[in-house]
């Protein structure tokens, strides 16, 4: 049985997000995959930087 990490986790949510959020809020293919990497970008960095203020909170 397939059991992600929280990061693996995060990583495909933000990957299946952004997908979706390209496709229905842009209207050309290149802006398209720009808004996704974008998009998946700001998942990935906005999770690291609360996960590391979460971790110095706690201590």
């Amino acid at each position: 049985m397939f059991s992600p990490s929280h990061f693996t986790a995060l990583s495909l949510f933000a990957l299946f997000s952004s997908i979706v959020f390209s496709i229905t809020q842009r209207e050309t293919p290149k802006q398209m995959v720009r808004y996704f990497i974008y998009c998946f970008a700001l998942f990935e960095l906005s999770a690291i930087v609360l996960s590391w203020l979460m971790y110095l909170i706690a201590k």
